[in-house]
């Protein structure tokens, strides 16, 4: 639809049916409008999966790796097909838009949401963000960049004052959203944080440069209850609310336009940024289009699904070391195999807070290396640690949970009810969890009732505990044994609706001795309606735990011991206090490699933690959150059926008191990034002290000589070009190379020249073959910004340029010098490049 007809439409409108399309109709739709043959626009949370308008653990979604695994294997083409895999997925769904990706950046290994991130470097963002933002948009469906902009810690989110220079905001923070709207992304979603005194809701930031020097044409729509205010946010490029129907556009907006308050012309752009967001999705039309099908053709089929999904894991995966080769283990060599730690049972396959989903199944390493070792090698299983003393959701296929079964129709799970205020039942549902984050709507319902008949599965003390605002109580067999009323302490909607607190209490429970547990919750206004029946098992004993694991270690011929973060350690709306790992994991780690010198350690978190055990590990191997198909896919990597393609896209440091950009909390609501550009890498160079690995860093099956590298002698800055790097696979199976490219200057007055990355290709290449990695290096990464005139420029003279594997391991160097434009004089600005 062309801008013209999207304008005849505008003009059938009226005030009051303009300003109703500006505040969403429900938590995930926009409203209809049958005059124009509008229908509502339907949003989902989707950086790791579309999990849909409903909350449901019944309603499954495909889980692919975090965003930080996407970007770790630094190929644009596989994450472009698993944008395209997402677009499926949101069409079955019937989403039109998703809420990702996420384009904030790493800047300090404490940030708690980074898991949902892809990298410290505008460049390695940008390219990833651009390429799912591709495969998404190219199935039909709209991607949303977000949250912008500097929205890269969660302490404090939704008042935080971030306070950055100019130039570090365009060349590094704003960097990635450029990137986005030159891929051409259909909507841009504003961050609840504020930058330099000002909401971001309501921020000339949103106007320029996204609107007006970079050209965006969609709506920038809110994050998720950012627009807590109306003249401002109205007045500002912010175009849609969500969620809805109440808000501060729908109460006062329209009587602000007719006052004189807020120009009508503004509300008209909002509306047609719309409208022309509805055209692209195939929600606008004259009669109204027919919604798309629950499922349709070009859906990828399950298995190429789950293809796809495994050889994701693996092309993420980060060998950080390999001592002595001992990956790939040769399974024709092994006769038994020892599998240790809790996370190789039950591994995090992504993160926690707004953006989770449900698989429909789950593969966990346990389960990879057992399918892949059978029958030839036995393995024995021991998760090292007692179980953990924190609650966890009922849930029937938890291991150290209790059995749990519905009273009523004896499936496994829980009973829902939903009571009027005489108690009365109003309506039952079987569920398959305890955590039930948005019981059904029903008229008349005041309180929420979880009801299960568990089975311990041993003797003690057991924790169980209630979720969730206002009045609470728990009863076990009858018996009270928590109530209290808990009021709402929190403005955060990942907290409020997601992730309420729990209320503990002990009890002594008999093994096999079925008894009933009911949680209930009152649904005060206001305070959400999520609502959580968990339990943990009683204190088991660390020494004992430690060593059967050691014991098995000890007699097996190899061992794999899976370690990593927990939900209280790592999930959005609250930052990490440390990067150790937590409950003891690095004991346990020492332990088992003491006991078997053929040890492989993973990592299954989804941001850098504290490896102080690394140069006593022969193998380390990173598998962040790697989605459903964990096992199988890191089961490739460990047994050779797979390279482990992952570079890192974060800096790891070797002891948090090393890390040069740590703080993430405010001070009288204030977070200066005073360290400027110098963040990830840069930060470390900088310092001067080295990290434990690099950016870039990642191991590989085979090994590399890097030979020449052919650099043009002059560049023309503001345009770009090209760099050939020969490089020959020395090794002895094919594999493949990310080839880096770094660059040294231009530098502005008074700032130290510290290298950057310039751009990256990978190659692939047989035993003994020879090969040429072609290094598009774009225009801008010869340019700064100027404070002085707001503007890109050219700086004339010569740049160091870096070629290798990683941020601290660059073998080649070339000399160029650049120079300015030949129609412009040297020092002026170089605009071509805003466009």
């Amino acid at each position: 639809m062309t801008d013209e007809e999207i304008g005849h439409l505008l003009e059938k409108l009226d005030l009051g049916q303009k300003v109703r399309l500006l505040t969403g109709a429900s938590t995930w739709r926009t409203h209809a409008e049958p005059a124009i043959g509008l229908r509502a626009l339907t949003f989902s949370d989707g950086p790791a999966g579309v999990r849909g308008e409903a909350w449901d653990e019944r309603d499954t979604s495909l889980v692919l790796p975090s965003p930080t695994a996407l970007a770790a294997a630094w190929d644009d083409e596989l994450v472009a097909e698993l944008g395209g895999l997402l677009a499926a997925e949101a069409r079955r769904k019937g989403v039109d838009v998703l809420l990702a990706p996420t384009l904030n950046l790493h800047r300090s290994p404490l940030g708690g949401r980074h898991f949902e991130c892809f990298s410290e470097d505008p460049l390695l963002t940008g390219r990833t963000g651009a390429a799912l933002i591709g495969g998404v948009q190219s199935g039909g469906v709209a991607a949303t960049a977000k949250h912008f902009v500097a929205n890269d810690a969660e302490t404090d989110r939704l008042t935080v004052d971030v306070r950055v220079d100019e130039q570090t905001l365009r060349e590094v923070y704003l960097a990635p959203f450029e990137a986005a709207v030159e891929a051409g992304v259909w909507a841009v979603m504003s961050a609840y944080n504020q930058v330099n005194g000002v909401t971001m809701a309501a921020a000339p930031l949103l106007e320029r440069p996204l609107k007006s020097e970079w050209g965006f044409d969609g709506p920038v729509l809110s994050d998720w209850g950012a627009v807590r205010s109306l003249l401002d946010t109205a007045r500002a490029a912010q175009d849609l609310a969500m969620p809805g129907p109440d808000g501060p556009w729908a109460d006062g907006l329209r009587a602000a336009v007719e006052r004189g308050l807020v120009p009508v012309e503004r509300i008209d752009d909002k509306v047609r940024r719309l409208l022309r967001l509805a055209d692209r999705v195939g929600a606008l039309g004259e009669p109204p289009r027919v919604r798309r099908p629950a499922a349709l053709p070009s859906a990828a089929p399950e298995t190429a699904s789950r293809a796809l999904l495994r050889r994701a894991v693996a092309a993420g995966a980060v060998l950080l070391r390999n001592d002595g080769e001992l990956l790939p283990l040769d399974p024709a060599r092994l006769r038994s195999v020892a599998v240790i730690g809790a996370h190789a049972a039950a591994v995090r396959i992504q993160g926690g807070g707004s953006a989770e989903v449900f698989p429909a199944s789950l593969v966990s390493p346990l389960d990879g290396i057992r399918a892949s070792l059978d029958p030839t090698a036995e393995v024995t299983y021991a998760p090292g640690l007692p179980p953990g003393a924190l609650p966890r959701p009922l849930d029937p296929v938890r291991a150290d949970g209790p059995s749990t079964r519905d009273p009523v129709s004896g499936e496994p799970g829980v009973l829902v009810r939903l009571l009027n205020a005489e108690g009365a039942e109003l309506h039952a549902e079987h569920r398959l969890s305890g955590r039930i984050v948005e019981p059904a709507r029903v008229a008349g319902a005041e309180t929420v009732e979880i009801r299960a008949l568990i089975r311990p599965r041993q003797d003690g003390e057991w924790t169980l505990a209630v979720g969730g605002w206002g009045p609470l109580s728990l009863s076990v067999a009858g018996r009270t044994v928590l109530s209290g009323t808990f009021p709402l302490d929190s403005d955060d909607p990942t907290r409020v609706h997601v992730a309420p607190p729990y209320r503990s209490v002990r009890t002594a429970l008999a093994a096999g001795e079925e008894v009933e547990v009911v949680a209930r919750r009152g649904l005060a206004p206001g305070t959400g309606v999520a609502t959580i029946l968990a339990a943990a098992p009683p204190p088991g004993d660390a020494a004992t735990a430690l060593a059967a694991a050691v014991a098995a270690a000890r007699d097996a011929d190899a061992a794999v011991v899976v370690v990593g973060t927990t939900e209280e350690s790592e999930s959005e709306g609250r930052d990490r206090d440390t990067l150790v790992l937590p409950d003891g994991q690095d004991a346990l780690v020492r332990a088992v490699v003491r006991a078997n010198p053929r040890t492989v350690v993973i990592l299954n978190a989804g941001g850098p933690v504290a490896l102080p055990w690394r140069a006593e590990v022969p193998a380390l191997l990173l598998a962040w959150f790697p989605g459903q198909e964990a096992g199988d896919g890191l089961a490739d990597v460990l047994f050779g059926r797979a390279e482990p393609g992952g570079r890192l896209p974060t800096t790891w440091g070797a002891a948090e008191e090393d890390v040069p950009v740590l703080r993430t909390r405010p001070e009288r609501g204030r977070l200066p990034y005073t360290e400027g550009p110098y963040i990830g890498y840069r930060a470390w160079l900088r310092s001067g002290t080295p990290p434990a690995h690099w950016f870039g860093h990642g191991l590989g099956y085979t090994e590399w000589t890097y030979g020449a590298m052919e650099a043009p002698d002059e560049v023309i800055a503001g345009r770009p070009f090209d760099v050939r790097v020969r490089l020959r696979n020395t090794g002895r199976r094919r594999g493949r190379e990310v080839v880096q490219l770094y660059l040294t200057g231009p530098s502005s007055a008074g700032e130290p020249a510290v290298r950057r990355l310039a751009g990256y290709a990978a190659v692939v290449a047989d035993p003994e073959e020879d090969v040429v990695a072609v290094v598009r290096v774009e225009g801008r990464a010869t340019e700064r910004w100027s404070v002085e005139r707001h503007r890109r420029e050219t700086v004339p003279g010569e740049l160091l340029l870096h070629g290798g594997r990683s941020a601290g391991d660059l073998p080649l160097s070339a000399v160029i010098t650049a120079s300015a434009p030949p129609e412009r004089s040297a020092g002026t600005a170089t605009e071509s490049a805003l466009r």
